[in-house]
């Protein structure tokens, strides 16, 4: 009898040996790192190299949650994801500066770069036909107006604004007023940015007036001759009131949720290194743009493969040597949506 009693205590104290084992080997596992993935290619794109590096370079599980710029960034706050690879000002300027005085969020280093962008952009073709539409003040006058005017818009100028949910709705539609073309224009917002491209697309190819949102880093901004209409330039005090003036220039940074500055110091240093340009960004969407049946999974895919010599200088070289292999043979991250 006790000799049983004696293994059975021996028993039970292996069991709690292991069980506090296994707690605390739980207690270091490395976090799952939830990407906020933003429906616009740009910032897929560097989502998806973002995942790449984390994944294969340093171990980490990844995830992604789609949708739109504002739902997305008060995830963020609330840890729902961890990391966002483009934050947009002054589109954001309302939630973000907030967000980033209360210790919400917090910002890294840059992502693209300075950037453009216009709700007044025509097809530069468009303009050789009529060289003296070259301002939003000519959106007032009756023939210039009409050459925008569909069969749904009621005699004014059909114009394809901002998405549904980005930060640029409510900018845009500000501009608009201030500028006194409530009366003038039909306002047009797209379920995503696949629906504007789509329909930018689709007029350029028929060679049809086309009036509407874009920025320098959209692919048919970086693959297609555009135009943007001469607005008042951009100042302080306007943006600030009215918005009767043009978008200054536009900041483009990486944020996270304040946890993973504990939880993954490694992938923080990452990104503070990060360097994907403008440049680099144009040369991934005329590739896709060549390219029909690629999606961003691959034109992620191809820019790490053939660009070793900036990415790596993110990384360390344990990491850097992890992607080569990967690379070589072709490897997907788990935590990549499937391709569409």
């Amino acid at each position: 009898m006790f000799i049983r009693s004696r293994n059975l205590v021996a028993a039970l104290l292996a069991v709690a040996v292991l069980t506090v084992a296994s707690s605390c080997g739980g207690e270091d596992e490395q976090p799952t790192l939830v990407f906020s993935d933003l429906n616009w290619t740009s910032a897929q794109v560097q989502t998806r190299i973002a995942q790449y590096i984390t994944e294969i370079g340093y171990g980490y599980e990844t995830d992604t949650v789609f949708g739109s710029t504002l739902p997305l960034f008060q995830g963020l706050i609330r840890g729902d994801t961890a990391i966002t690879m483009e934050i947009w000002l002054p589109n954001q300027d309302e939630a973000w500066y907030p967000a980033e005085a209360a210790g919400e969020v917090v910002r890294l280093g840059p992502s693209l770069g300075d950037d453009w962008q216009s709700a007044f952009v025509i097809p530069a073709y468009l303009q050789e036909e009529y060289p003296d539409l070259d301002s939003i003040e000519d959106l007032k006058e009756e023939r210039f107006k009409q050459i925008f005017a569909t069969a749904e818009t009621g005699g004014k100028a059909r114009l394809v604004s901002c998405v549904i949910g980005w930060g640029c709705e409510v900018v845009n539609a500000a501009q608009i007023e201030a500028y006194g073309l409530l009366d003038h224009v039909e306002v047009i917002n797209p379920g995503d940015g696949a629906a504007l491209n789509a329909d930018l697309y689709g007029a350029y190819q028929k060679r049809e007036p086309w009036l509407g949102y874009q920025w320098g880093t959209n692919e048919p901004a970086a693959v297609l001759d555009l135009v943007r209409l001469d607005e008042p330039p951009y100042t302080d005090e306007c943006w600030e009131t009215t918005k009767a003036c043009a978008y200054g220039p536009t900041q483009i940074f990486i944020a996270v949720h304040p946890d993973v500055l504990d939880d993954a110091p490694d992938i923080i240093e990452m990104l503070r290194s990060w360097s994907f340009t403008i440049p680099e960004y144009e040369g991934v969407a005329k590739w896709l743009a060549d390219n029909e049946n690629a999606d961003v999974n691959d034109g992620a895919l191809w820019w790490l493969k053939g660009n070793e010599a900036i990415w790596s200088a993110w990384v360390t070289d344990e990491a850097a040597d992890a992607i080569r292999t990967a690379l070589a043979n072709s490897e997907i991250p788990s935590g990549w949506p499937e391709s569409s």
